[in-house]
């Protein structure tokens, strides 16, 4: 039986050991630094380092590494031994301070938007001490940032750091003018990771499972997610085992993997954890798609993390829920009881509500890939179009606050059953809406438009930085305010008036909302490609400026970055395509034609009706031949996108998005309708009916 008190956080270098290994003024130093952004006196850093190294040698760790998270959206490391030697043969175990603090890593060969030249390598690798560290696969893991020899940000967590640096300066202000003491505010953050599991020999058995995480071809298998049986179903003896495993060693590191159930479709899962400061958060979900990888393939399954890896059926999202909190343990976003009397909580909702409507096209950046653009309003997954689902509540609250009425407020309904032996229990304030992109959901604000592969810095760095701008916009006004009463009322019915067309209570899947969303002037930018201008707009690049959270140059290669990692995932999906017809698809189709043609022949010859193979084979030639059209399309549009990107990222993406990707729906729909008709022993990929159902 597992204890899990006793095994968790055992491999992280936390509070509780960082009191009982360093000396009182060490630890209370070092408090200072993370608590307060005290600067770190390098014979703090010795100590800590000291003390750091022989805890992760008691444990069998040899290495270190700084760990960072480059532009890649994934994480990265260097290992280094704490060998030193000492001569006469001889070597310790050494680990200094300034190199706990600082690393190297070659700046050019990571993704940068042109800020470094392949000459031009130098990149540092600072430890954040807000962070822990932690020991992953026998190595001692500093989280860090990264920068290049400029001082130009290569990573997402210094940006993210930054972030909620500026929200906590501007939400102490708004608190300030209630009378509440805090002394700093800090966003949390939860981060639901769905994903999909699927049989390892599947998975290497097709070349775009391995090369892409999805998918390229496959037909509808008989059963897709019609029934809804899969749902919090039972889970299967083997996926069990893996998730397991994969508690425990989430555990072991601190993350409070709390749910596990199956998801909608065949083979997918959901796993949720319980939410922690966001800086933290981010760092834990990279770790958590890190180890779905690594356990699954101990299982002899493989982890799609892909945000579409089968076609019509769900999608992975990672809904990331977002709230403040205070170094008092108050939420922020807390209604309580009565919330139209909550004038501090009411404030904060609006400020939410007018940093989505003002900031709705980089919300829409924050979560844009070509993985995504596939997920995005497709099944039960959310649109593109931003909107916040409120509920009946809140909206009527605020409605009331607009016209300065009271609100009619009566006792909350409790919820009954018609069975007295079962417990009866308050209603909550909203419902679930599935499909809204943003959902308050009690007391946080679930964005539900992040996809599972996504890096959840992003979308944080996004929702951070345009909430601290409205609320530094909000604080200016109050503080200048003669009385604060009136003008905070006032603040509630001129912020409501002007930003309420961002609240949509109803089904964002409703054709009628494209229609509606537009007559309220909402941004709708269903693919990355038309979505990413935003990020290098004047309004955006004054935003992120003048909060220190990122600079021209750096958003400048952001987008740089995002248009070539769009460009590049098609252009490796189109290759791949071409590859698996060729070496897959077609020979599956001529042995099938082969086969009913010595068939067809055989009749002939014995004067036997032969009206079921000349129809397969007038089938089989006629889509063949179409597949040949369609595959030379596909080779010519990847030639003028690689042409292309000689000239400007956008104009490449643009390319791939109306050429390539256009070509590669055309070929995959008729590979799908040959794998129909193509006989099962001649079809060598395993088909979605094998793939999703083989994992018992």
């Amino acid at each position: 039986m597992i204890n899990i008190p006793s095994i968790f956080n055992s491999m992280v270098f936390c509070d509780t050991v960082m009191r009982e290994r360093l000396p009182r003024y060490v630890y209370n130093d070092l408090k200072r630094n993370m608590d307060e952004g005290v600067p770190l006196e390098m014979g703090v850093a010795n100590a800590v380092a000291e003390a750091m190294r022989n805890w992760a040698v008691e444990r069998g760790v040899t290495h270190y590494t700084h760990w960072f998270q480059p532009m890649t959206g994934t994480t990265a490391e260097k290992h280094e031994s704490f060998l030193q030697p000492v001569g006469n043969g001889e070597v310790i175990m050494n680990f200094s301070g300034l190199t706990l603090v600082k690393g190297e890593s070659d700046a050019s060969s990571f993704p940068n938007g042109g800020l470094r030249a392949t000459f031009e390598a130098r990149g540092y690798t600072v430890w954040d001490t807000t962070s822990y560290a932690f020991i992953k696969d026998r190595v001692l893991c500093i989280p860090s940032v990264f920068y290049s020899y400029d001082g130009q940000v290569l990573d997402k967590k210094t940006p993210l750091l930054r972030s909620i640096e500026t929200l906590n300066t501007q939400a102490l202000r708004i608190l300030k003018l209630f009378g509440n003491n805090a002394k700093r505010v800090t966003p949390s953050v939860g981060a639901e990771q769905e994903y999909f599991i699927i049989d390892k020999e599947d998975y290497l058995a097709r070349a775009d499972l391995k090369f892409c995480g999805r998918t390229l071809f496959g037909a509808r298998p008989p059963k897709g997610q019609e029934l809804d049986d899969h749902y919090s179903g039972r889970i299967k003896e083997r996926i069990s085992a893996f998730m397991s495993e994969l508690d425990v060693e989430l555990w072991k590191l601190g993350i409070p993997a709390k749910t596990k159930h199956n998801e909608v479709a065949p083979s997918q899962y959901e796993l949720v954890p319980i939410y922690t400061a966001a800086n933290i958060a981010v760092d834990q979900n990279q770790l958590t798609m890190e180890l779905m990888k690594t356990i699954a393939n101990r299982h002899d399954l493989a982890c799609l993390l892909h945000e579409r890896p089968f076609a019509r059926i769900s999608g992975s999202g990672k809904h990331n829920n977002w709230s403040l909190t205070t170094d008092t343990g108050q939420n922020l976003l807390e209604p309580g009881k009565t919330p139209h009397d909550n004038a501090q909580f009411l404030l904060f909702l609006i400020a939410v509500i007018k940093a989505v409507d003002e900031y709705q096209d980089l919300l829409r950046v924050s979560i844009a890939s070509a993985g995504n653009d596939h997920r995005l309003g497709a099944v039960e997954a959310p649109v593109a179009i931003t909107s916040i689902y409120l509920g009946e509540q809140l909206t009527n609250i605020l409605d009331s606050l607009e016209r300065g009425e009271e609100y009619d407020y009566s006792e909350s309904v409790n919820v009954g059953f018609g069975v007295d032996m079962l417990a009866h229990f308050p209603r909550d304030t909203s419902d679930r809406n599935r499909t809204a992109p943003i959902a308050f959901t009690g007391n946080k604000f679930e964005f539900r438009t992040p996809g599972s592969a996504l890096s959840i810095a992003q979308p944080n760095i996004v929702i951070n930085t345009i909430v601290a701008d409205i609320l530094k916009s909000f604080a200016d006004r109050l503080e200048n305010g003669e009385n604060f009463s009136d003008s905070l009322a006032e603040l509630f019915k001129e912020t409501y008036r002007n930003h309420k067309r961002i609240i949509f209570n109803g089904n964002s899947h409703s054709k009628d909302w494209v229609f509606e969303a537009e007559r309220r002037g909402l941004t709708n930018n269903p693919d990355t490609v038309s979505a990413l201008p935003a990020l290098i707009s004047a309004k955006s690049i004054e935003l992120f400026t003048s909060h220190n959270v990122l600079s021209d140059v750096e958003l400048q290669s952001r987008y740089e970055i995002l248009l070539e990692n769009y460009a590049k995932t098609l252009r490796i999906e189109g290759l791949t395509m071409v590859e698996m017809v060729k070496k897959d698809i077609i020979p599956a189709v001529l042995s099938y034609q082969d086969e009913i043609l010595k068939i067809h022949a055989q009749k002939l010859s014995t004067g036997l009706s032969n009206g079921l193979e000349s129809y397969l084979l007038d089938e089989l030639s006629a889509r063949s031949s179409e597949l040949v059209t369609r595959l030379v399309t596909l080779e010519e549009a990847l030639k003028l996108g690689e042409k292309s990107a000689e000239d400007n990222n956008f104009e490449c993406a643009r390319l791939h998005r109306d050429r390539v990707l256009v070509a590669m729906n055309k070929l995959r729909e008729v590979v799908d309708f040959l794998e129909e008709i193509t006989a099962a022993k001649h079809w060598t990929l395993p088909t979605y009916s094998k793939i999703l159902y083989s994992v018992m």
